[in-house]
């Protein structure tokens, strides 16, 4: 379809209903709040202190490998999660799976924190481990997706990048309750710590949990699925429907996401283990500095959603990704340093463009690359897929990097920019999307 086309006016649009809007806006924020919570607290365990519980008979170095390897099968779960979940999304509607990944993420986070070491059951510690790590990836792989694609399709024109970006303000909320959970665990004594401080952490997901739920059992459908079900009844198959019709603007949402999400995850995971064991910097630094950078990157969410409403999807987008290609080397270059100053101003860059501004443009950009049958499950596989081989395997690769030459940062700089320049090159290709109309079964592609 042509980039006009994509575009085109829909005059009868339902006016936006504010008190579903506002409902929408706390039920994304505060699920994607829990889905962020639950990744960061585990990637910071992997990063700090999952290779001594889990995998403690090896080197120091194949335990941060065999942690992050773990840390990895949540993102290979996450297509998964997508596929089944998405399903019922654009069949049943987008307020029955985002009740239904919530109680499946909660849970498993929930098992983690119960969970034997290796000093109590030995190989069993990890295989258990892996499987909750499973089932929490599962039900993160349609979480952001339902929540991006229920805002988009709630908000009304001209507000559609502020309120979908809300879903990753929720996300920056998520890593910043993260951060503060293991600073008030690190202030314990350190056999207290590793004894049933981090089990507290986990099972503080319970909290969150209890919390969206209840938001989430309030939650009006979106308007679009609701004219989409009186019109043409149940979508079967939109998954097969999205592979079928769907392929090109499927490639770009993969492609889109694949890089910024690399370098997402190598900021909020790989760099805590990148600056305690090869800076040198006290752990009890990492989760402040991730705190500040939630935080920035939080109100950057909303900020880059918001320009995008002004500016256009694709401006505001492509400008991220440009710089995002040039910034690994100048990061690295600071965090070396040593100096607290320049590690702080480097990771919150990394937060405000990286981890949250530039997803927090994609919750209303991705959605309305898709026409209103499969949309769901569009943004839910371009998304999740992209992943698996940005964010699934960004912590592994780099560590790997790190092992094979040396302890040089070098090439993990080559890596994130190269992986990036992807992203950057779909952003120039991809249609301009901002006020389409979303109740066509035609996509912007």
């Amino acid at each position: 379809m042509s980039e006009q086309r994509s575009s085109t006016v829909d005059t009868t649009e339902t006016p936006a209903d504010r008190k579903a809007v506002r409902r929408a806006a706390w039920a994304g924020l505060i699920g994607t709040t829990l889905e962020q919570y639950d990744f960061v607290i585990y990637g910071t365990a992997s990063a700090l202190i999952f290779s001594k519980l889990f995998f403690p008979n090896i080197s120091p170095v194949a335990g941060i490998l065999a942690s992050f390897s773990a840390y990895a099968v949540g993102f290979a779960a996450r297509p998964l999660g997508g596929l089944i979940f998405s399903r019922f999304g654009d069949r049943l509607g987008r307020k029955w799976v985002l009740v239904a990944t919530l109680l499946l993420m909660g849970g498993s986070t929930l098992a983690i924190g119960l969970l034997p070491t290796y000093s109590q059951v030995g190989l069993l510690a990890p295989v258990l481990l892996v499987a909750c790590r499973f089932f929490q990836g599962m039900g993160a792989g349609a979480e952001q997706a339902g929540g991006a694609t229920l805002l988009t399709e709630t908000a009304g024109r001209g507000k559609r990048g502020a309120l979908a970006s809300l879903v990753m303000t929720g996300a920056a909320l998520g890593t910043a309750l993260g951060a503060v959970a293991w600073i008030l665990a690190q202030a314990l004594p350190e056999d207290a710590l590793m004894s049933w401080g981090w089990r507290l952490v986990f099972g503080s997901s319970l909290l969150v949990t209890i919390a969206a739920l209840v938001i989430r059992r309030k939650l009006n459908e979106s308007p679009v699925f609701q004219e989409l079900k009186e019109q043409v009844g149940e979508t079967k198959a939109p998954i097969a429907e999205t592979f079928r019709e769907g392929r090109r603007p499927l490639l770009l949402a993969f492609f889109l996401n694949v890089g910024s999400n690399a370098q997402s995850y190598t900021y909020q995971v790989f760099m805590a283990s990148y600056l305690v064991s090869t800076v040198g910097v006290d752990k009890s630094f990492v989760p402040k500095v991730l705190l500040l950078g939630a935080i920035c990157g939080g109100i950057a969410a909303f900020g880059f959603g918001a320009l995008s409403d002004v500016l256009g999807r694709k401006r505001v987008y492509s400008t991220i990704m440009g710089a995002l290609v040039l910034l690994p080397v100048p990061t690295f270059v600071a965090l070396n340093t040593g100096s607290p100053v320049a590690i702080t101003v480097a990771i919150v860059i990394g937060f405000v463009l990286a981890c949250h501004g530039s997803v927090g443009v994609q919750m209303s950009y991705f959605p309305e690359l898709f026409g209103n049958r499969y949309r769901y499950a569009g943004v839910a596989l371009g998304r999740e897929f992209s992943s698996v081989v940005g964010g699934g395997v960004a912590p592994l690769i780099c560590a790997g990097l790190m092992a094979a030459f040396g302890g040089s940062w070098v090439p993990v700089a080559i890596y994130m920019m190269v992986i990036m320049a992807i992203s950057f090159a779909a952003s120039l290709i991809a249609p301009e999307t901002k006020d389409r109309d979303l109740n066509v079964p035609h996509d912007a592609a």
